[in-house]
């Protein structure tokens, strides 16, 4: 140690020339993919421009549309009742399949795979079946209704059966990957503490809000700030459900846009409309909202942190 001090800046960065070798690719792929991208975008969003031909530099322009742009804020309303509507069931069947598994001493393995196969399975795919699923005349959806002597429900042309449907397919995409975050933090928990509750005389319901919940709150509060970051972005549910509907910026999120999300109103007007100057904007208003709340969930869990 002593000798790898003595040695001159230049004799250290020649020694350290492997390691810096092989992280050159991961540098080399984030600045062709990452950076890059991202500066271009900036320069984009104070242009008008269409994809072919010369860019027009307009400066403040479109960022001064952005805020007064009534699809950018359904898209960014649509987009929080989305994550509201996604996130909180997910939350609750992942804590009760978690408990399950928790609880489970033969197969456990097999159950645990088999609730990741959603999280795996392409989302484009799932979409296509949700969309079969909540089918305006056919489908299982419909199907639970008439059980209840209920006529048919036109979903995907229903403003709140479409966020129905988009918040179903997100609920079943994540339920089984966030309950192994949990079940990850039921098996951390000290047994003896359930066991000295029991002697204490505490139910079952007790012992769940006054030892395993408490003790679940950081790793809810990764979850929920995982979810808010992937909601906020999300896109592939609600263009899939949606797509049958949609021919452009103004219909991408079908009856009344009450699917458009603030990511498919960006591809819409970017890759539809070629309105790329403004598409880059609206990806920058939609980097400064998830910026936003995801500074929200640091400070919520920063306080918790402090408290303890």
């Amino acid at each position: 140690m002593d000798g790898y001090r003595s040695l001159s800046t230049g004799q250290r960065m020649r020694r350290a020339l492997p390691q810096y070798g092989a992280l050159s690719p991961y540098f080399f792929f984030f600045f062709m993919f990452g950076a890059m991208p991202m500066a271009f975008t900036m320069v984009l969003a104070f242009t008008n421009w269409s994809g072919l031909g010369d860019i027009k530099f307009i400066g403040l322009e479109n960022f001064g549309y952005l805020v007064t742009d009534p699809l950018f804020y359904k898209s960014l309303v649509n987009t929080l009742i989305l994550w509201v509507m996604g996130t909180v069931p997910t939350l609750i069947l992942a804590t009760i399949v978690a408990l399950m598994l928790n609880s489970t001493l033969r197969f456990s393995t097999t159950y645990r795979v088999i609730y990741l196969i959603p999280n795996v399975t392409s989302m484009v795919a799932m979409g296509i079946l949700f969309s079969s699923l909540f089918s305006s005349q056919f489908g299982l959806a419909n199907a639970v209704v008439n059980l209840f002597g209920f006529d048919n429900i036109a979903w995907l042309q229903n403003e709140w059966g479409i966020k129905i449907a988009i918040s179903a397919l997100t609920t079943w995409s994540f339920v089984g990957y966030n309950s192994l975050l949990i079940l990850a933090g039921l098996q951390a928990i000290d047994k003896t503490q359930y066991e000295s509750a029991a002697i204490d005389g505490a139910n079952g319901w007790q012992t769940f809000f006054r030892i395993t919940l408490p003790q679940l709150r950081p790793i809810v509060l990764f979850i929920t700030l995982m979810s808010t970051i992937g909601s906020l972005q999300s896109f592939t549910e609600a263009q899939v459900l949606t797509s049958s509907m949609s021919s452009g910026a103004a219909s991408a999120g079908g009856v009344g846009n009450s699917g458009l999300t603030m990511v498919l109103y960006f591809y819409s007007v970017a890759f539809q409309e070629n309105r790329y100057g403004y598409g880059a904007t609206i990806a920058w208003g939609v980097f400064v909202v998830v910026m936003f709340f995801s500074a929200i969930n640091w400070l919520v869990t920063r306080e918790r942190k402090e408290k303890r």
